[in-house]
């Protein structure tokens, strides 16, 4: 008897069903995307393309939105593996197309506003599915890798160093070119102290929003992102003289606000009169921020999350620590369950010792929730120096009873796997795109993916089961 192997016909004229629908077996993922993304509402992506229908047609928006969508719940963010993968279940969501990786990469530039508002469809989506609940809510951060170099830092001086340097070399180039002549008459298309500090701080966080607000994108052309760089270290330096001036006239009146005398008057201080500082050339809007394995060139992603591990607020900060961002991760995580029409509000708001700010935390407790912070950190042994009695000596109390205790407790198993199957998982620990706005939209978009992953998994355990 012959033996008997499964057949290996490599040129046999049909290898795959003729119907999409058969390429993929019932319940997997691809089809969970786009059954998601039919329930969604894409307004935002179909509203930028023209209606009379002219011009060269583009790739179906719900398309282009599912194969990302796909893409980063497998961790594949690079539009050059997403053109060249080689899984069935790309060819299926994209209709048997293949979009190259230019036209990936400039749907994610073009409607990086549109991406970021999907984190909210997903969380309307987890909502309908009971996953949404927010009777206990954990907040925390995690550094995330820029698309850009901490060796890239200049301070003011190299950065103008190297703008002369380069106009040098394009004098050089023009004089070459050009001779004795101008060089314009070519076609235009050829044409190429505490008290003081607290001020200077709050000044410079007020500029910092400004930039956040105005999200202007990174330019392309290095020459362009370094006189970027240095107008950014201009600005800072107006921005410290403004503040030292307006803090200088607060203490020549005497008195404080509440009519109080000032005391002595502070060291004298006279601002730089140069910028002081570095700034990245590559991404001016990351910072050198400190990580648990050392300093990185990053940002500070921050997200929200419940019991069911649901990302319910994601937001990015260029700040190094977590200190500062408790209420507006609060207000965040308030907006995103109103827009996806969840009712209920936190009851109970957890995060670690970083998180402590005594002024946010009475302002989320006037809101009607419970904030359980613990004064002193886990690696350090016995408590802060000076932070005795009080609110800190109250939450003490607080965290060692059985139910606050008990409650804290679950802060850990709530958002660090979150971030780990994100870093580890999933492979994503740094940023593709440049920018606060634009790393903003990824971070969005990438714990969406995770939402996704999390409801396709409970809509599987049924059946599983």
């Amino acid at each position: 008897m012959a033996q008997n192997f499964i057949g290996c016909d490599r040129d046999q004229v049909l290898l795959m069903p003729p119907s999409l629908r058969e390429w993929l077996p019932e319940g997997h993922l691809a089809w969970f995307v786009l059954a998601a993304v039919e329930e969604m509402d894409l307004s935002g992506f179909y509203g930028v393309y023209r209606l009379d229908g002219h011009g060269r047609p583009a790739h179906e928006p719900a398309m282009m939105v599912a194969l990302l969508l796909y893409a980063y719940a497998k961790g594949q963010r690079s539009s050059r593996v997403i053109e060249r993968v080689e899984d069935i279940a790309y060819r299926v969501i994209a209709a048997n197309e293949v979009p190259d990786h230019t036209t990936v990469a400039r749907f994610r530039q073009r409607h990086e506003v549109a991406l970021a508002g999907l984190f909210g469809e997903v969380l309307a989506l987890c909502a309908e599915a009971g996953l949404a609940k927010v009777g206990l809510i954990a907040i925390d951060g995690t550094k995330v890798h820029a698309n850009a170099s901490r060796h890239s830092n200049r301070d003011y001086e190299q950065i103008a160093r190297e703008i002369l340097e380069e106009a040098d070399a394009v004098d050089r180039e023009e004089d070459e070119r050009f001779g004795e002549a101008r060089g314009d008459e070519l076609p235009a298309e050829l044409a190429t102290a505490h008290g003081r500090k607290g001020w200077l701080r709050e000044a410079k966080r007020r500029l910092d929003e400004k930039r956040a607000e105005e999200a202007a994108p990174i330019p392309r052309s290095r020459p362009e992102r370094l006189r970027e760089a240095k107008r950014r270290l201009e600005e800072d330096l107006a921005v410290e003289c403004r503040a030292n001036a307006t803090y200088e006239a607060y203490r020549a009146r005497g008195v404080r606000n509440d009519g109080r005398r000032l005391g002595r008057p502070p060291k004298p201080y006279q601002p730089p009169e140069r910028p002081a500082g570095k700034i990245n050339v590559v991404d001016p809007d990351s910072r050198n921020i400190k990580s648990p394995r050392g300093y990185v060139q990053g940002y500070n992603a921050q997200a929200v999350t419940n019991e069911h591990q649901i990302v319910i607020a994601a937001e990015v900060s260029a700040d190094s620590p977590d200190f500062g961002h408790l209420e507006p991760m609060v207000s965040a995580a308030q907006d995103e369950l109103e827009a996806a029409g969840v009712d209920d509000t936190p009851e109970v708001v957890v995060a670690d010792a970083g998180y402590w700010h005594q002024a946010q935390m009475e302002n989320v407790i006037d809101r009607g929730m419970q904030v359980l912070i613990p004064p002193d950190a886990l690696k350090r042994r016995g408590a802060r120096p000076g932070w005795d009695g009080g609110a800190y000596a109250f939450m003490r109390r607080v965290l060692d009873t059985e139910t606050g205790g008990g409650l804290y407790r679950k802060r850990q198993g709530m958002i660090e796997p979150v971030f780990a199957d994100t870093k580890f998982n999933r492979r994503i620990d740094r940023f593709q795109r440049r920018g606060r706005s634009a790393c903003r939209s990824e971070w969005r978009l990438i714990t969406a993916t995770h939402n996704l992953l999390k409801l396709f998994r409970h809509q599987m355990a049924p059946t599983a089961a």
